[in-house]
């Protein structure tokens, strides 16, 4: 039971945790899906490459949460699907994450940070203008 789980969401698909059992599910706050309610709910969705799950959260983000941006939550996931988050931590500056949202997003070929291969449609760093 001490054991605590990291997936991305779409590790979490394919790994189909229990419902109720704690993890950590980590990935990239999805543009355009956060929501926040009166009543401090919070509902955002969290996605890789892969797959992309919705979060609830009932509370305050860490002030540096945003979209786009790499997140892990600690919770659970319930029947419906939805994940149930008890803590959200952000990255604390531009060119930290945590490492395990780095080796997954690598392993997925979304990195985009330092070490990261230019994306296909930039030219080579030793191209000549025409």
């Amino acid at each position: 039971d001490s054991i605590s789980f990291f997936y991305t969401p779409g590790q979490a698909i394919a790994a189909k945790p229990p419902v109720g059992r704690s993890i950590q599910l980590g990935g990239l706050v999805q543009p355009g899906s956060v929501a926040k309610h009166p009543d401090g709910r919070v509902e955002f969705v969290v996605a890789d490459q892969v797959a992309a799950s919705k979060v609830v959260y009932q509370g305050d983000l860490p002030d540096l949460f945003r979209e786009g941006q790499g997140i892990v939550a600690t919770g659970a996931f319930r029947a419906d699907g939805t994940f149930e988050a008890r803590q959200v931590l952000a990255k604390h500056d531009e060119r930290y994450m945590p490492k395990e949202i780095t080796k997954a997003l690598k392993e997925q070929g979304e990195w985009r940070g330092e070490g990261a291969p230019p994306p296909a449609y930039a030219a080579p760093k030793d191209a000549k203008p025409l």
